[in-house]
């Protein structure tokens, strides 16, 4: 009886082995920070905020609030940042494999403003969902990456109107829900989204999207009293399991309350 149970677990541990990565669970961290243009406190956060990605471990990082090649800042901020971070894996000699990817939400001083996305996963495919824009507001954007493993989204939501913002949930869900509808893949969603927990927009987007980030207080940076940045997963019949959460406060490497003027949000997914 011994020698059989350990033959069927030497074939299950040899099956588990032989199958693809892609059917194998692993837990990806991933993160998502409002960095203000790299420029609240300080003329350029990006390298202090790429020390703490580094020191926090994530993989794929969405960002709200980003210049491109405009009188501001006339470089790509999402690849600024990719370069940054993509030095400091070379200095703890990992191949250098960052890529940014910034999408344009509305035209800025000769360039552009929008959000972006950095990760380390090999990008496959992305887009950009243009938002419905508010009365008075300024347009709004949403920028998605695919990923071998997942798909990742990060948007920035109206900060006027309550109506513009759950126009703005419905079109990127609408969006989203069309293209990955019947994907393997999970789907999740980061960002800001300028609402509080219980509000029309959050309870809008629970009935697509089951919440994975803590409700904790991520803005201001100094006096956090607001919970308005989150993750979501699409209800696309994917599931994951969230492993670890949180919205730090303190890093060895840099300073949350010069960096920006959002804390950021991590989770830790396994799928």
């Amino acid at each position: 009886m011994k020698k059989i149970f350990f033959i069927i677990v030497l074939l299950a541990g040899l099956f588990a082995a032989l199958q693809p990565a892609s059917a194998q669970k692993r837990t990806v961290r991933l993160m998502s920070y409002n960095v203000g243009a790299f420029g609240k406190e300080l003329e350029d956060s990006a390298p202090m905020i790429a020390r703490m990605i580094t020191e926090l471990g994530a993989e794929t990082v969405g960002l709200n609030e980003l210049d491109s090649c405009n009188r501001r800042h006339d470089i790509d901020q999402a690849q600024h940042l990719a370069d940054e971070l993509n030095a400091l894996a070379s200095a703890r000699n990992e191949k250098p494999r960052w890529q940014g990817r910034f999408g344009r939400a509305m035209a800025y001083a000769g360039g552009a403003y929008g959000c972006g996305i950095v990760s380390y996963a090999r990008i496959i495919d992305s887009f950009r969902i243009a938002l419905p824009k508010g009365e008075g507001s300024e347009p709004r954007v949403c920028v998605v990456i695919e990923t071998p493993r997942y798909v990742f989204a990060s948007c920035h939501l109206d900060h006027i109107g309550e109506e513009a913002r759950l126009e703005q949930a419905r079109v990127l869900t609408e969006t989203l829900l069309q293209r990955y509808g019947s994907s393997r893949k999970p789907v999740i969603l980061s960002g800001d989204f300028n609402d509080e927990p219980g509000s029309a927009v959050i309870r809008q987007l629970s009935r697509d999207w089951t919440l994975l980030s803590p409700l904790e207080n991520t803005y201001s940076a100094k006096n956090p009293h607001v919970c308005i940045d989150y993750f979501w997963l699409l209800h696309n019949g994917v599931r994951v399991a969230v492993t670890a959460s949180g919205v730090p406060t303190a890093f060895a490497t840099g300073d949350v309350l010069t960096a920006s003027d959002h804390l950021p949000v991590f989770i830790d997914v396994n799928f």
